[in-house]
């Protein structure tokens, strides 16, 4: 379920800006990433956990020990069904260069990328040049194509739908102690994501995003 905020001309303006680009038809010259992250709590046991055996299902005992947080920005190609994981110490500037540097290597042939994200503060030109300088942080940023999720849009963003398959499907309920170990979960699941080529398939688009919230069609500028 999703709590919509009230549609202003700068909601819908990133809305439909958003609902446009993810409605074009896959491009390799042109690819669509999408972009958000995850604060992931790290949990050790106190006590070794029972293996299951014949007769005796596995047990793990209640109390365990907070080991800090650590952060996951998950990134998608719904399209093409590219999936990109990476496991940091924190949700910082730094880590977010890191990470939109790495997408940028991978897309190299491409004119340019349309990244989807929300407007968080690290999510900028200032993060890539603090890391890389000035000229080539620059050059690494202008790569990507921007489109922002309006305030209180993030599920207009397909890696909401991405962060929840990481979380159910490689976090679970289970604890995992510390970043190394988390670092090598994520690895595993976006291997195997990549190697079923999972896809994304989106449908709201629009002229469904018109209906559902009884606006008309007109121009809008993106800020």
């Amino acid at each position: 379920m999703w709590v919509v905020a009230d549609l202003d001309e700068d909601y819908i303006a990133k809305m439909e800006d958003v609902l446009e680009v993810y409605e074009r038809p896959y491009d390799a010259q042109h690819p669509v990433i999408c972009l958000d992250e995850k604060p992931v709590t790290l949990h050790a046991d106190l006590r070794p956990a029972s293996p299951a055996r014949p007769g005796r299902e596995a047990r793990r005992d209640n109390e365990y020990e907070r080991c800090g947080t650590a952060n996951v920005f998950c990134a998608v190609e719904p399209k093409a069904g590219r999936h990109f994981t990476f496991a940091t110490p924190d949700r910082s500037g730094l880590e977010f260069a890191k990470v939109a540097f790495e997408i940028a290597v991978q897309y190299m042939p491409a004119e340019t990328i349309h990244l989807v994200m929300d407007n968080l503060n690290i999510h900028s030109r200032k993060s890539l040049t603090d890391l890389l300088g000035s000229e080539f942080g620059n050059e690494i940023w202008d790569r990507f194509t921007i489109h922002h999720t309006p305030t209180h849009g993030s599920w207009l963003n397909q890696a909401e739908i991405e962060i929840g398959i990481f979380s159910r499907q490689c976090l679970g309920a289970r604890r995992i102690p510390n970043l190394k170990t988390l670092r090598r979960e994520a690895r595993a699941w976006n291997r195997r994501m990549n190697r079923d080529r999972v896809h994304i398939n989106w449908k709201f688009d629009r002229q469904a995003a018109r209906r559902k919230f009884g606006y008309k069609r007109k121009s809008f500028k993106r800020s």
